[in-house]
């Protein structure tokens, strides 16, 4: 498993799940000559988008960001039309660390996609029941409104069953939260009406999880954004704003999607001048 180091915070990348969804839905109107140079797709037009989760270590605490694509959560024809090629391993992943979902204290949801929420909950023969039950889950207020009111656009991301088993953990914020000193919640908009993002300081090193305002390193040019945003002039308004800050800040770019890295570093030409690949 990867790992990277933010001044005392650890951060290792769990074993989430794979999809496979199309790449002209993922870049948008960018044109395929162009994002294809940068994110190779398949001969279906599909490209790898892994769903792993962020296990922080930090102040004595173990949080999460995003919990994974879910293990035994999806129908077959689900499987099929998110082109599903490997389900989650979150709790095998933290049994290696010597940890188990009853360890986790925290856990930060950017939004509440199925793609990203799905591991919150768990199967026990034939109830639903809470993966991480010792757990607080900061969610920012108006995602977690539109989890349990979702309107005709978003009902097919936002699922009762996600929520139902967790909503005594969840804990909301407006504008912004201090999770932990040196962890930072800040709502974006943009991809969905109440989006997040992550940033963590420890002793002058810092880390951003722009989490789905930039999905992969592809996605880096303010522009380049999903079909699938719901308000994408607010996604791009908020690249231009963190994008910057985090190059001047010297700040790792973590993401969850990504298959190909688990976080890089560019500087203000735009050049990526450090990275950590993936690796098993």
């Amino acid at each position: 498993m990867n790992q990277l180091t933010i001044g005392d915070f650890r951060l290792t990348w769990l074993r989430g799940g794979l999809t496979q969804l199309d790449g002209g839905a993922m870049f948008g109107v960018v044109p395929k000559p162009l994002w294809s140079k940068r994110y190779p797709s398949n001969d279906l037009n599909q490209i790898p988008l892994r769903a792993d989760p962020i296990l922080v270590q930090a102040h004595g605490k173990n949080l999460l960001i995003e919990a994974g694509i879910g293990k035994n959560r999806l129908t077959d024809k689900q499987k099929r039309n998110y082109g599903l090629v490997e389900e989650s391993q979150v709790v095998e992943s933290l049994a290696e660390l010597g940890l188990t979902p009853q360890d986790i204290d925290i856990v930060m949801m950017t939004h509440m996609h199925y793609d990203h929420c799905n591991g919150l909950v768990s199967k026990e023969g034939y109830e639903l029941v809470s993966t991480f039950p010792n757990a607080t889950i900061y969610v920012q207020e108006i995602e977690w409104n539109e989890m349990r009111n979702p309107n005709i656009r978003s009902r097919n991301t936002y699922w009762e069953e996600n929520w139902r088993s967790v909503h005594s953990q969840v804990q909301t914020y407006t504008d912004s939260i201090t999770v932990l000193p040196g962890i930072e919640m800040f709502h974006t908009g943009g991809h969905s009406e109440g989006h997040a993002i992550i940033r963590m300081e420890s002793n002058g090193e810092s880390a951003l999880h722009l989490a789905d305002i930039m999905a992969t390193h592809a996605h880096q040019n303010p522009l380049w954004v999903m079909a699938y945003d719901d308000y994408p002039m607010t996604a791009i308004y908020a690249k231009q704003k963190w994008i910057p800050k985090g190059v001047q800040d010297g700040s790792w770019f973590t993401f969850y999607h990504d298959a190909v890295y688990r976080a890089v570093k560019w500087n203000e030409q735009g050049e990526m001048v450090e990275n950590i690949e993936i690796q098993s």
